[in-house]
């Protein structure tokens, strides 16, 4: 009876993953996502669906009170990436356990138990980015190229240039992805980063500073802190920083 309902339980799951949407290449506002309220937490779904390389994507963000954890320390099947946007985030990953701050990661291997805390005095907000690959996931490829790791803002080098700066937090395979580049761009007023272009990778731009507008095969997309732009692979595209001062996006590709 215990084989047969699991037997069941997984035929459900493929199921819906095999029928996710595919994610049209766009803006996903912070201010328009839905919001589910829960006693300690409460959170936005910004998209969600299946892209060229991920049968499923999901990204959220989660708002949690002080001295608060979402959930106990649990496993699962899927990549999990943490972005800290507000407060400290304390994450313990396999027994380990450091305290995140604004911009700071976390990247969580297939399997690896971990667990969140806001153990501070404010509410934490931290965005949740949760993938399985089409391919069949590499778990040797993932140990490989060091497991699940935490880059502190803090100890990430700026690097200035012509055109601002950018602080590159980390590039290396992943157990789903051949390819995982994740990178902090500046960009001073009034500046594209570089002609419209396209490339085999989808990318993932998300706002933490002032504002911008992207080009996404030729429409015009304003973008405010919160908000994210997907842009699926060999979708031409570029972004330019519309405002007065400095902006600020990460920017990651997979593959």
């Amino acid at each position: 009876m215990r084989a047969s309902l699991l037997g069941l339980i997984l035929l459900v799951c493929t199921a819906l993953l095999a029928g996710a949407q595919p994610i049209p290449s766009g803006r996903y506002g912070w201010n328009e996502a839905p919001v589910t309220r829960k006693p300690y937490t409460e959170q936005r779904t910004l998209l969600e669906g299946r892209t060229t390389d991920f049968r499923h994507l999901k990204i959220h963000a989660t708002t949690l009170a002080p001295k608060q954890a979402p959930h106990p320390a649990h496993r699962h099947d899927d990549e999990e990436l943490i972005i800290v946007k507000q407060g400290e985030l304390t994450v313990t990953i396999m027994g380990s356990t450091t305290v995140l701050g604004p911009g700071s990661i976390a990247l969580i291997m297939p399997g690896d138990e971990h667990g969140f805390a806001n153990r501070g005095d404010v509410p934490a907000t931290y965005y949740v980015m949760r993938y399985q690959s089409e391919a069949p996931a590499d778990a040797e490829r993932g140990r490989r190229a060091g497991g699940s790791f935490s880059v502190d803002w803090k100890e990430v080098a700026f690097q200035p240039h012509d055109k601002g700066g950018i602080r590159r937090m980390f590039d290396r395979a992943t157990a789903m992805s051949k390819r995982f580049e994740m990178h902090v761009t500046t960009l001073r007023p009034g500046l594209w980063s570089h002609p419209p272009h396209t490339h085999r990778a989808a990318e993932i731009i998300l706002m933490i500073d002032n504002s911008a507008q992207e080009s996404i095969d030729g429409t015009l997309y304003p973008v405010s802190v919160g908000d994210l732009l997907f842009l699926e692979a060999n979708v031409p595209h570029a972004i330019q920083n519309t405002g007065g001062k400095a902006c600020m996006y990460f920017a990651f590709q997979f593959e």
